[in-house]
């Protein structure tokens, strides 16, 4: 994607000024760029890595889940500080993000869930879009250049390199990511940038991850499997303080899947602060009463069935030796040789299958972080910062990260949108 002239291009002066300075090549600092060059402004992109987009062309399986069609009332409650997305989702929502692509030349299509794709199944055709965009605007593009620092001088900001490189701006868009994938580039920088001009960092944790457990003898005897329809509900210290209704994976280090995903970042922040058990109920659809009235009418009506073989018209047959022992029942005992406590014990493993949490997956393995520059200190309307005038957020790098389905994809290009228009 990477142009031989764009790699070639003749470095810029150390006195040459910009309107706005973007330092990273992801949508949302894509987006930035776009908008901004749009309005006429002179742009700078500064990218670490050799092409745009390296995060952004794994998403979604690689096939680039872009938005999702809930309305906005139901889009902000899946973000942690969904609110501080309000105003910008009011100016650039999913309906604008789908025009922006396909006025572009990139068909899109709807999927289960109501998650927008591109045709092609091809996440690096966003990329090839964003690109073909900010080339036609004649937007310098500087890659393989770290940003190591900004200062604020007098009306200007100073953008150093890590190969003491400098570059001068009116403004300055943040739009580097977080610490996830932290392959593709995202190691936090950001922040580092961030707090040394003033701002506020909330802790870093990974989220859209799986999650370890600390006892993972069972899970492990089940890796592979998967639970469709569940309910995992998340304790801190025996108090509830999240639950996911969805598909479950269990893995060699504990769990993972969609509804894990999306509870991840509930964990990480939970293990700091306590004790944090995970607990899945594979029949949420059941009370209790009507699930111990199915038990009793499977055991009446299979009095001779040992035990093992009547968990197959409950539990995946994969998993029903290592349940059993969980459990601590004996999968060869006749149905009617049940007891009242063993009977109470399966109701009991069915609906809250629990273990305590060792962590969540490392920034290795999570897809988005939680955690960042705090929203409270950027304006929402703007993204400017309220701290340092001319410096401006977008994306990952600030503290919000939404669920699963094309939320954070539609957040990075919302808050990249009003950066760039607000300049």
């Amino acid at each position: 994607m990477l142009s031989e002239d764009i790699r070639k291009e003749k470095e810029i002066t150390q006195t040459q000024g910009f309107d706005v300075i973007v330092i990273g090549a992801g949508p949302a600092g894509c987006m930035s760029v776009i908008k901004a060059a749009e309005r006429g402004k002179k742009v700078l992109l500064i990218e670490k890595n050799k092409e745009i987009g390296k995060k952004l062309i794994l998403t979604g399986n690689k096939r680039g889940n872009l938005t999702n069609l809930e309305d906005v009332n139901t889009f902000i409650t899946k973000y942690k500080n969904g609110q501080f997305l309000r105003n910008s989702f009011a100016r650039f929502f999913h309906s604008d993000l789908i025009d922006f692509f396909e006025s572009n030349g990139l068909p899109l299509k709807v999927e289960r869930g109501n998650r927008v794709y591109p045709e092609s199944d091809k996440a690096s055709d966003i990329s090839s879009v964003l690109y073909k965009l900010m080339k036609q605007a004649n937007v310098k593009m500087f890659f393989r250049r770290a940003v190591s620092r900004i200062n604020r001088i007098d009306n200007y900001f100073e953008v150093l390199t890590a190969n003491n490189k400098r570059y001068v701006g009116s403004n300055v868009v943040v739009a580097c990511g977080g610490k996830s994938f932290p392959l593709t580039g995202s190691d936090g920088a950001g922040y580092r940038i961030a707090k040394k001009l003033g701002h506020s960092i909330i802790k870093p944790m990974p989220a859209l991850c799986g999650i370890e457990v600390k006892d993972n003898v069972f899970t492990r005897k089940c890796a592979g499997i998967a639970l469709k329809n569940v309910r995992v509900t998340v304790f801190l210290d025996q108090k509830k303080t999240s639950e996911e209704f969805g598909e479950v994976l269990f893995t060699h280090y504990g769990f993972s899947g969609p509804a894990i995903l999306n509870i991840s970042g509930d964990v990480s922040e939970n293990l700091v602060k306590g004790t944090t058990i995970l607990s899945v109920n594979f029949k949420p659809a059941l009370s209790y009463q009507l699930l111990e009235n199915r038990l009793i009418r499977e055991i009446n009506e299979n009095s001779k069935k040992q035990l093992k073989n009547m968990m197959k018209n409950l539990i995946p047959s994969g998993m029903i030796d290592a349940f059993l022992e969980y459990a601590e029942l004996n999968g060869g005992k006749q149905l009617n040789q049940i007891t009242l406590k063993e009977r109470k014990k399966l109701i009991k493993a069915l609906t809250d299958f629990s273990f305590k949490v060792k962590s969540a997956r490392p920034f290795e393995d999570s897809m988005v972080t939680r955690g960042g520059v705090s929203v409270k200190e950027i304006n929402p309307k703007t993204m400017e910062s309220k701290i340092v005038p001319g410096l401006f957020f977008a994306g990952e790098v600030m503290d919000f990260d939404g669920k699963t389905g094309g939320y954070n994809l539609q957040a990075a290009f919302t808050t990249g949108y009003i950066a760039g228009a607000s300049i």
